[in-house]
C-alpha cells in the first residue's frame, strides 16, 4: 500500500474520504503528529492499535472539532470542561469525561467508562475535522515505545506503506504533547504533563467562577447572609476569619504589622484590642493597617478560590467589610450590602466580641454609613427584624434556598 502525502486545503476532502472508509491518516497537530482513524468505527481504531503496536487496553482520545462536539461523545459534563474548552481549544489540552457508551465504541474507551476528547490547533487538521463530520481516535503517530514524530517526514520513516495518508503540515510548533486533564475526578487531575500549566487552566477556571461580594458594617448581618448561601451549597469566605487566621499563621504579614505597630506587639504577641484602638482613632493608622492586610487577605482568597475551582467549585460568596477598598469587588458579578440601625449593631457587636458600648460605637464610627453602601452596592439588604426575617429576603434576592 502506499501512503499519499497530501500538502494543500484541496487533498483535505480526500483524506477525509479515506477515514469515513475505515483507512488511517496522520495527521498535525500544534504538539506532534497523531496517527487518526474513525473514532466510531471498531474496525478502523483495531486497526490503528495493530499498525501502531499500541496495547487496546490504554484508552484513546477523541479529536473534535470544537467544544460543540463535547455533548456528542461526553455526558454528565460538568460546567469546568465547557470554561476550559471555550478557553484552550484549539490547543494542547485533552479532557477526560464521562462517555456516552452507546456513542463511543469499548476499543476507544479500553472498556472504561471515560473517554478523554481533545481538538488540535492545526488549521489542515481542523479542516479535515470538519470535512470528515467525525471524531477521529488519534494518538501520536509513532510505533509504541518510539518518540513521538513532529514532521511527516518522521512519520513515514514509521508507517510509510502501512497507513493510507499524511497531511504534511509542517513542523509541530510546541513539540510536547497535550495535558490530560481528568474531569471526572474531585479534585481534578492532571493524568499527563504536558504543553499546558496548571496555573493557566486555574487561571481559566477562577475567571468563571461567579464570585458574590456581601459587605456592610460591624454588626450589620452580613454573616448571616454568608451563612445563608453557605448552607446553600457556596463557597463562603469571610476576610474577617481569613484575616485572623493569618494572624496566627503568616509571618510576613505580621512582620510588617509588627514594623509599623510595634507597640501593640507584647512579648512577640499582637494585641488585637490595642491595635483596634489606635487604627479606630486615627484614620491613617486605619489606612495603614488596611494597605497591609488587605493585600495578604485578597492572596489567601485566591489560593482558596483556586483549590475550589479545582474541585469543580463554581459559585462562592466573599463577607468583607473592606470589600471596594480591597479591590475585590472588582472580580464580583454583583454586590451586596448589608445595613441595620445602629443601636442594634452596637448590641451585637458587644455581645459577640464582649466589649463595652464605647469600644462597640468607636468600631461603627470608623466604618463608612449606610449611604455609602447604597452608592457603590448592587443590592441592598435591610436587616432590621429578626434572623429569619433576613433570611427570607436572602431567599427573595439569591432565589436559592
Amino acid at each position: 500500500m502506499e501512503t499519499r502525502v497530501y500538502t494543500e486545503e484541496a487533498d483535505i476532502p480526500v483524506a477525509a474520504a479515506s477515514l469515513r472508509l475505515g483507512g488511517l491518516v496522520a495527521v498535525p497537530t500544534e504538539t506532534v503528529y497523531g496517527l487518526c482513524a474513525n473514532g466510531l468505527d471498531a474496525e478502523a481504531v483495531a486497526h490503528l492499535y495493530e499498525v501502531k503496536g499500541r496495547p487496546e487496553i490504554k484508552p484513546l482520545s477523541l479529536m473534535v472539532a470544537g467544544p460543540a462536539e463535547i455533548e456528542k461523545y461526553a455526558e454528565h459534563i460538568p460546567p469546568a470542561a465547557f470554561i476550559l474548552a471555550a478557553r484552550f481549544w484549539p490547543g494542547p489540552l485533552t479532557l477526560v469525561l464521562e462517555a456516552k457508551k452507546d456513542v463511543v465504541p469499548s476499543i476507544v474507551r479500553a472498556g472504561k467508562g471515560t473517554v478523554g476528547l481533545r481538538c488540535p490547533a492545526h488549521r489542515l487538521t481542523l479542516s479535515l475535522l470538519e470535512r470528515a463530520r467525525l471524531p477521529l481516535a488519534g494518538p501520536s503517530a509513532n510505533p509504541s515505545g518510539a518518540p513521538s514524530p513532529t514532521t511527516a517526514q518522521q512519520v513515514l520513516a514509521y508507517f510509510d506503506g502501512q497507513i493510507d495518508g499524511v497531511i504534511d503540515g509542517g513542523e509541530c510548533t510546541l513539540s510536547r504533547e497535550s495535558t490530560i486533564l481528568d474531569l471526572t475526578q474531585k479534585p481534578f487531575k492532571i493524568l499527563r504533563e504536558g504543553a499546558l500549566a496548571k496555573e493557566e487552566m486555574e487561571n481559566a477556571l477562577l475567571s468563571g467562577v461567579r464570585l458574590i461580594g456581601v459587605t456592610g458594617g460591624s454588626g450589620s448581618g452580613k454573616t448571616t447572609v454568608t451563612d445563608y448561601l453557605a448552607a446553600q451549597g457556596v463557597l463562603a469566605l469571610d476576610c474577617d476569619k481569613i484575616y485572623h487566621e493569618l494572624l496566627a499563621s503568616n509571618a510576613d504579614m505580621l512582620a510588617e504589622l509588627r514594623a509599623r505597630f510595634p507597640a501593640v506587639f507584647k512579648n512577640g504577641t499582637l494585641d488585637r484590642k490595642m491595635l483596634g484602638a489606635i487604627v479606630f482613632a486615627v484614620p491613617e493608622a486605619l489606612r495603614d493597617l488596611n494597605n497591609i492586610t488587605h493585600r495578604y487577605v485578597r492572596e489567601d482568597i485566591y489560593r482558596r478560590l483556586r483549590e475550589y475551582v479545582w474541585h469543580g467549585g463554581t459559585v462562592a460568596v466573599v463577607d468583607a467589610i473592606a470589600l471596594f477598598e480591597s479591590g475585590i469587588s472588582e472580580d464580583c458579578v454583583f454586590t451586596v450590602g448589608v445595613t441595620a440601625p445602629r443601636d442594634e449593631r452596637c448590641a451585637r457587636i458587644m455581645a459577640r466580641d464582649g466589649i463595652d458600648a464605647d469600644y462597640a460605637l468607636a468600631r461603627i464610627e470608623a466604618q463608612p454609613d449606610d449611604e455609602y453602601y447604597e452608592m457603590r452596592c448592587d443590592y441592598l439588604l435591610q436587616n432590621d427584624g429578626t434572623q429569619e426575617e433576613l433570611k427570607a429576603r436572602c431567599r427573595e434576592l439569591f432565589g436559592i434556598g
